[in-house]
């Protein structure tokens, strides 16, 4: 019996210390030690296994993002898809210039060895045709109708759906995150001002580069979002109101 408190010790020291990591793919990149703290702090808003659930991101596949900024989500991509998939990154000439420290912090010393960089403007990515088993543009879409200026260039839209549908496999998904503007204001004007998005507007412009929409999340919904402030707003950065799109290239 004198082995008994030991014992309870010992297994309340395994539980504490040597908890198994996530079986789950999608789980084990997000709870990953080595994912930045930033990272972490914004998980809660961003729900990041939930997200990429719904897209269906499986080990070994081939993905891009579009404007993947700093590198959030491309660093749980890349986690998800393995040694065995790949990772595109894309980012125009404009958003390296806005996140030249970011890049080179995210990218240092090869630490997402499975991440390869696609530095080009948006309709002019060249890749392989039916190569990619996914394609993401999350909080991104809407920059497509920024007005463009001295810091942002115009994007042909079209071309960059066609290269995009071009790039996927048939089947494949394309996944769309975006902050909810006002249906029926003027895309450009809220784009610009806001940096907001009517839901309606990227379903037309996608559906009509061929792509079928397969279906929708509401995970990152937020009733409490004030559509007429700009997403930067202290009151509600990064607690916008936020549709889920998944798209399918047909089979």
């Amino acid at each position: 019996m004198a082995a008994l408190p030991a014992l309870v010790a010992g297994l309340a020291l395994l539980t504490a210390c040597d908890t198994p990591a996530p079986s789950d793919p999608i789980d084990a990149a997000v709870a990953n030690p080595d994912r930045p703290a930033t990272d972490r702090d914004r998980d809660l808003n961003r729900k990041p296994a939930e997200v990429m659930r719904f897209f269906d991101v499986r080990p070994g596949m081939t993905v891009l993002e579009m404007f993947s900024g700093g590198g959030y989500y491309v660093e749980v991509l890349a986690r998800i898809v393995g040694p065995e998939g790949k990772v595109y990154a894309h980012n125009n000439s404009a958003h390296r210039r806005f996140l030249a420290d970011a890049l080179a912090l995210r990218y240092r010393d090869q630490r997402l060895a499975n991440v390869i960089r696609l530095d080009t403007e948006a309709e002019d990515i060249q890749l392989a045709p039916a190569s990619l088993d996914g394609v993401f543009l999350v909080l991104a879409y809407h920059d497509v109708y920024v007005r463009p200026d001295q810091n942002w260039p115009a994007i042909d839209r079209a071309a960059m759906l066609h290269a995009i549908f071009d790039a996927l496999k048939p089947g494949a998904t394309l996944g769309v995150v975006d902050h909810i503007a006002r249906p029926g204001d003027d895309p450009a004007e809220i784009a610009t001002a806001l940096h907001r998005i009517d839901e309606g507007v990227v379903i037309r412009d996608i559906e009509q580069a061929g792509f079928v929409l397969e279906d929708r999340s509401g995970v990152l919904r937020n009733p409490a979002d004030d559509y007429q402030k700009r997403v930067f707003d202290p009151q509600i950065r990064g607690r916008t109101d936020r549709f889920v799109l998944r798209f399918r290239k047909p089979l």
